[in-house]
């Protein structure tokens, strides 16, 4: 199992790069690298590519529609060449509230633009002349919608990788199939190993059949917060306020995959009423909701026998990078623990 860490460069582009690589020194696999409406996260990603050696970096996510495909792909190439080849290119939907009021574009068909980004990054990379025929991109542009003049072009530059590894965060049935399909790793939140079968299992085997061998098998980052010590079981509920936002303000009703996920993990009643008093502005009434359970099992707060339990449930449920939070202590010395573990 590798493990990875969602980067937070809130305290500034040095100070986060000079954590990162006392984080790959200690055995840090992977840095994931957010965008969402702050700073974008293919700059700090190069920042990182030169400050650091062999430390994967992950786009964890670019929303798909805040450039084009073409672009993606680009974008996507610079990166695995300035890190040569250590590169991981997360795509996601993001949602309509920053979609449409930040970047004042259209939220419409997340998995068909999704999967059609993917096709022609993975044409721009082998370095084909890129000719297009989708549903929502279409390239070159028609004669009848431009000026007529664009022709098939090819990448000029030479990416040394024409299989860049790209991953999907992804949630809903017919995302996560399409996941299982056509994506090199998977990005859930809220991953629940002990039910994650019941609640996926038909949707990554529906996907898995089409999948194309020689994408090998589907890899799986998920995690939670670790706190480690007799002290800590405590800690989950810091997520508390994190998962009733989620759960709660993330959608309109019958539109947020996050409280759909919840039920589907048997809490119906609990995400209803979460999601009622967070749309009424009662935030903590709707926290104070949040099953216990549901925070317990979806994080990794407790004693050292209680954490490697939970290690083992990721694993056994197809966890292959475990995407973890440290919280009390130092952050370098819980992943020098966790990497001993599971050496």
């Amino acid at each position: 199992m590798k493990f990875g860490m969602q980067i937070d460069y809130a305290g500034g582009f040095a100070e986060s790069a000079a954590k990162v690589a006392e984080y790959e020194k200690a055995g840090l696999d992977i840095a994931w690298v957010a965008e969402a409406y702050g700073f974008d996260a293919p700059t700090f990603m190069g920042y990182l590519a030169a400050k650091t050696e062999s430390i994967t970096i992950g786009a964890g996510i670019l929303p798909i529609y805040t450039r084009t495909p073409t672009l993606m792909a680009m974008t996507a190439a610079s990166m695995d060449t300035l890190t040569d080849g250590r590169f991981i290119l997360g795509l996601g939907a993001s949602g309509p509230q920053v979609i449409e009021g930040f970047h004042g574009v259209k939220y419409d068909a997340p998995l068909g633009r999704t999967r059609e980004i993917i096709d022609i990054c993975r044409l721009v990379w082998k370095r084909e002349r890129v000719t297009y025929d989708g549903k929502y991109y279409k390239l070159p542009l028609p004669a009848d919608q431009g000026t007529g003049l664009g022709k098939p072009l090819k990448m000029i530059a030479k990416p040394i990788r024409e299989d860049i590894p790209v991953w999907i965060a992804s949630l809903g049935p017919k995302n996560v199939e399409m996941t299982a399909e056509i994506a090199d790793g998977w990005l859930p939140i809220f991953y629940m190993p002990e039910r994650a079968q019941d609640v996926w299992g038909a949707d990554l085997a529906a996907g898995a059949a089409k999948r194309d061998p020689k994408l090998g098998p589907l890899e799986i980052s998920a995690g939670g917060l670790v706190a480690i010590g007799d002290d800590m079981s405590e800690v989950a509920e810091m997520a508390r306020p994190m998962v009733a936002l989620y759960v709660g303000g993330m959608g309109a009703k019958g539109r947020n995959f996050y409280n759909d996920l919840m039920c589907r993990y048997g809490y119906e009643e609990e995400a209803t009423k979460i999601q009622d008093l967070y749309l009424e502005g009662k935030k903590d009434e709707a926290a104070a909701l949040v099953p216990s359970e549901f925070l317990k099992l979806t994080n990794l707060c407790g004693p050292e026998g209680f954490v490697r339990e939970r290690i083992e449930a990721y694993a056994a449920a197809g966890v292959s990078v475990l995407n973890i939070i440290p919280v009390g202590g130092n952050p370098t010395a819980t992943i020098e623990k966790l990497k001993t573990w599971v050496s």
